[in-house]
């Protein structure tokens, strides 16, 4: 479109050109032609509408309009033409007003499309992906950033910021992503496809029609919560209702591919092998292939909404011959083991099963009957085969059921009837050799109690049982009363059994024996079907009570021995004297004559709590053989048991102690002291290191000494042995001392603690050798260097060097620490530190003397010498 151009001579000033008509009245026609072509034009541009449904076809409208108008406003912006505008104004022509009035118009609608061009440039990648992608990934991908894409030019548009503007191109975008779902969900070919394939094309049209929807409430969502931008509240119909109907239809297509993707997978090699009829399994597969022929040859849009009426008629259809067909399914497929109900017998549990597979389908059959005209067509007429087909089966799966169950109750029941009340097993797969490994449990067998609860359910499904069936089922809670009863007794003897160790189950021998003979009976002579039940339960209860009572007195024995066993293992066999703060610790003969006091107290203590032990036993002897001797036959293993664990509380005792002891020689607090000395030229330790190692060696000897004040039993009794006099003045006691001195673990310990003690006292002397820097001081021979030293007669200088030494030793030596603390010793370093110094200064003494001699021979000297002259 182009503006025709002036051809006469406009080269002279417009003042002038605007007093010649002539020139006025050409330009004038001019002006006229250009009003009309610009008016046309615009009103063609603004009657153009988007040449297709798609949002790609709205911007190109808006393209072409930006093109045309920019041509058109360029062209009115030319020099010829501004000059003809000024001259038509200079002459006030009435033709100016008009043309101004259309230019105005005419740069409105540019900048419009323009800015329009503009935003709409920002949405166009994000539609042609929309448009042209392969895959609905990419549409997935494309929506949520197109939404945001959308916001922005909502915010920021100077003319897509009103709804009569942003709708249709929303409403444009709803359609391009419909079209993506036409062109792929396609039921005429669709169930043809891999059904993999299919159910994954499906979801992904479903989720990006549900994805549209869920990307716009979310940008409305930062809307509302920033506050800042205009509302984004649309016609939802208009953008939602198609999507939305086809995402239900998409999730009914889902749902039909799913169900027949079940149904093959049920009807497989697998179903056939264990049905044993794969004809009846083929059968079942044509029937699912037809499932889906109905979809196939629809004649309507299924995604149209006049259409939503016809599209439920065939997914009612669909689902009533889906839940026939998935009735026989589960029918076939578990007519070997049926599910049942909690509680329910195997048989009538079944029957149960079978019957409430019934009245699915018969439920469903008379919802076809429901819908006009459905059982007459062509399908109803198979679903309706199909039901009574399936009905048939089950009615013989019934009755087939109920006969087995029949005959094999009447067989078995009187069977089980004459099983006896109890039976004898062993815990161990060992023969029955102890009485602890034998188990009694009650012998009422599972079946006999299944064909009661059967008996009950056939007779609410209304089979006739067998006589002796219901007469057992009547007598259900004397039964029920009598494997209770013998079930808590049975309870009550293995409790107290697992109660009792091997020795007392020995000691009572007699008594399980006796008791056992009670029970003798219930496990030879009385059966199910027998009298005196009851009295049998009743006589096996006493007797167990009794045995129980028995128990209990032995076990409160057995505590009181176990109380004194305890006091015996716990007791501290090295106690230590208690120092109070700033307290001098003891001497090491002193802190050992303290703790074998201490021990010497506590082991009286310990064997007069040893010596209650046989009156204890004695109790029980009274209580198992009726006597009182302590020597008892029968209680000999039992004696034996007791000594066996007294010797093991000793072993325990000495052990712990002497760990105890080791680890207070190994800890860092000092428990006696000693001192160190300088005696006959040689520092050593007082008392010296060799006598502490004896003493310590003979505590550890005490300590297992202990073991010698408890004597040992004669055989077969709890009678302390006498002693036995093997010479003249040489008497034994027979204790437990030999055996507990030679447990590797108490030599272990005793070894341990002599090995520390003397590793702590070679550290000790370690120590004192380097105090051993001061050795002149008492070795040198002090009268035979001061001789030497008068014949050599030194200056003044020499005696003051050797005076400034000896002064210097004895002043190192007071900075000394007094005492050193070595694990569990301390050290007194007081009579050496006051050695050394006494030492240092005789040799002063000594040194003052010579020089004291020396200068008075000198002085006399020098005397005589002044007098002679």
């Amino acid at each position: 479109i182009k503006l025709e151009m002036p051809t006469i001579n406009l080269d002279r000033e417009v003042t002038a050109l605007a007093t010649v008509p002539e020139v006025v009245e050409a330009l004038e026609s001019y002006a006229m032609t250009w009003q009309k072509l610009i008016s046309t034009t615009l009103e063609e541009q603004l009657k153009k509408v988007p040449q297709g449904d798609g949002p790609l076809a709205e911007v190109n409208l808006w393209r072409e309009r930006n093109d045309t108008l920019r041509a058109l406003t360029e062209q009115t912006k030319l020099p010829e033409v501004q000059k003809v505008l000024e001259i038509l104004q200079e002459a006030e022509s009435e033709h100016t007003g008009d043309l101004q009035i259309v230019l105005r118009d005419l740069r409105k609608h540019h900048m419009e499309a323009l800015d329009n061009v503009k935003f709409l440039s920002t949405l166009e990648r994000h539609l042609k992906n929309l448009t042209y992608s392969t895959g609905f990934h990419v549409v997935l991908d494309t929506i949520p950033t197109l939404m945001n894409a959308l916001r922005m030019v909502w915010v920021i548009s100077r003319h897509y910021n009103k709804d009569e503007r942003m709708v249709p191109l929303m409403e444009r975008i709803a359609w391009e992503i419909s079209r993506r779902v036409y062109k792929v969900v396609d039921l005429h070919t669709l169930f043809k496809e891999d059904r993999a394939a299919a159910k994954k094309k499906i979801a992904e049209a479903k989720s990006a029609l549900e994805q549209w929807k869920k990307c716009y409430f979310a940008v409305r969502a930062q809307i509302e919560t920033s506050g800042r931008e205009q509302h984004w509240e649309f016609d939802r119909k208009r953008l939602f209702e198609k999507t939305d109907y086809m995402a239900s239809i998409c999730q009914d297509v889902y749902d039909i591919l799913q169900i027949t993707e079940e149904f093959y997978n049920v009807f497989g090699p697998e179903l056939k092998a264990v049905t044993g009829d794969p004809k009846r399994v083929d059968d079942l597969v044509r029937a699912v292939n037809g499932l889906t022929s109905p979809m196939e040859e629809l004649t309507f849009d299924l995604f149209s909404i006049e259409n939503a009426h016809d599209w439920k008629l065939v997914m009612e259809e669909f689902k009533e011959e889906v839940s026939v067909e998935n009735i026989k399914q589960i029918f076939v497929q578990n007519l070997k083991d049926p599910p049942l109900y909690k509680n329910q017998p195997p048989v009538a549990g079944a029957i149960y099963w079978s019957r409430s597979l019934f009245y699915r389908i018969k439920h469903t059959i008379i919802r076809f009957q429901e819908v006009e005209g459905l059982l007459a067509s062509e399908r109803g007429k198979e679903v309706k085969q199909t039901y009574l087909q399936v009905a048939k089966r089950m009615k013989e799966y019934e009755d087939q059921k109920y006969n087995h169950w029949r005959d094999g109750t009447e067989q078995i029941l009187p069977l089980l009837l004459k099983n006896n009340l109890l039976t004898v097993s062993s815990v161990t797969e060992d023969p029955i050799t102890t009485k602890e490994g034998v188990r009694f449990t009650v012998n009422f067998s599972t079946v006999l109690q299944e064909i009661i609860i059967e008996t009950k359910y056939m007779e609410q499904l209304g089979f006739p049982v067998p006589e002796i069936a219901r007469y057992v089922a009547l007598q259900e809670d004397k039964y029920l009363r009598y494997t209770n009863g013998l079930k808590n007794m049975l309870d009550r003897y293995h409790k107290l059994m697992e109660t009792m160790n091997e020795a007392e189950t020995k000691l009572l021998d007699d008594h399980i024996e006796e008791l056992w003979r009670v029970f003798k009976s219930g496990h030879r002579r009385l059966k199910w079907n027998s009298l005196g039940i009851g009295d049998f339960i009743d006589r096996c209860t006493q007797a167990v009570r009794k045995l129980e009572s028995l128990v209990h007195q032995i076990h409160n024995n057995s505590e009181a021995i176990n109380n004194t066993l305890l006091f015996i293992e716990s007791t501290n066999l090295f106690k230590f004297p208690l120092s109070e703060n700033g307290d001098e610790l003891p001497k090491v003969k002193e802190f050992f004559e303290y703790v074998k006091c201490e021990r010497a107290k506590d082991v009286a203590h310990m064997v007069r709590k040893y010596s209650t032990i046989p009156q204890l036993l004695m109790k029980v002897e009274g209580r198992v053989a009726n006597t009182n001797s302590g020597k008892s036959p029968k209680l000999s293993s039992y004696y034996a048991y007791w000594e066996n664990k007294i010797y093991q509380v000793l072993t325990q005792l000495i052990v712990k102690n002497l760990q105890a002891f080791n680890a207070a020689v190994l800890a860092n607090v000092p428990l006696f002291q000693t001192e160190a000395i300088l005696s006959v030229s040689e520092i050593v330790l007082q008392p010296n290191a060799s006598e502490i190692d004896k003493m310590t060696v003979q505590c550890i000897q005490d300590c297992l000494e202990v073991t010698k004040h408890f004597t040992r039993w004669m055989h077969g009794t709890c009678i302390e042995c006498p002693p036995q006099h093997v010479e003249e003045d040489e008497v034994i006691t027979f204790s437990f001392y030999s055996d507990v001195s030679q447990n590797p673990l108490v030599i272990e310990q005793a070894v341990l603690i002599t090995q520390n003690v003397h590793k702590l006292l070679v550290s000790l002397s370690k120590y004192l050798k380097q105090w051993n820097r001061y050795q002149l001081l008492w070795k040198l021979d002090k009268g035979l260097v001061m001789e030497r030293l008068a014949a050599e007669k030194p200056a003044c200088i020499a005696f003051d060097e050797q005076l400034q030494f000896y002064m210097k030793v004895a002043q190192e030596v007071t900075q000394q620490p007094l005492m050193k603390d070595e694990q569990c010793i301390t050290l007194q370093l007081a009579p050496l530190v006051y050695a050394v110094q006494d030492n240092a200064r005789s040799w002063v003494i000594s040194l003052g003397k010579l020089l004291n001699e020396s200068a008075r021979e000198e002085l006399f000297s020098l005397q005589e010498e002044i007098q002679v002259g």
